[in-house]
């Protein structure tokens, strides 16, 4: 009987150097959910969150420290207004949704570094992280995330 075949192995793995290299550029264009909650609960100010959906979709409930800025009112005058020293972070519902694709697309295309959220809204929740309503972007100081069992 001829040994197994693998489904994994038929497209083998790259050089050790090259699968870091491309680890590293896949880290660079996306965060996720734990390690963002992590920097907000400890007050790091050169990220920025933004909420890419609709402006009613934020009112229902956005991340904390959040700012709306619906991808499709991403004018030049409004990201003209946002601060080139900052990372910009964009996120949507989740995957099933690329708003926050379209409006990380939007920064990069004006000189803006940004990173996407993995999973959107819909991970954040799933991994227990709160969530505010309202206008206020309200904020995530001194709180701590629960065990995504990641870190």
């Amino acid at each position: 009987m001829p040994p197994p075949t693998s489904a994994v192995l038929a497209f083998p793995p790259d050089m050790p150097e090259a699968t870091a290299a491309a680890m590293a550029a896949k880290l660079s264009h996306h965060t996720d959910a734990w390690d963002l909650a992590e920097d907000l609960a400890n007050g790091i100010q050169r990220i920025v969150v933004i909420d890419t959906r609709s402006s009613a979709k934020y009112l229902a409930g956005h991340i904390p420290g959040a700012i709306s800025l619906p991808h499709r009112d991403m004018t030049l005058d409004r990201l003209g207004a946002l601060a080139m020293d900052r990372v910009y972070i964009t996120y949507c519902d989740g995957i099933g949704c690329n708003a926050s694709t379209k409006g990380a697309w939007q920064l990069a295309r004006h000189g803006l570094r940004v990173k996407e959220l993995l999973g959107g809204l819909d991970f954040w929740k799933r991994d227990g992280h709160p969530v505010v309503s309202g206008d206020a972007p309200g904020d995530m100081l001194g709180h701590v995330p629960g065990d995504c069992g990641c870190a």
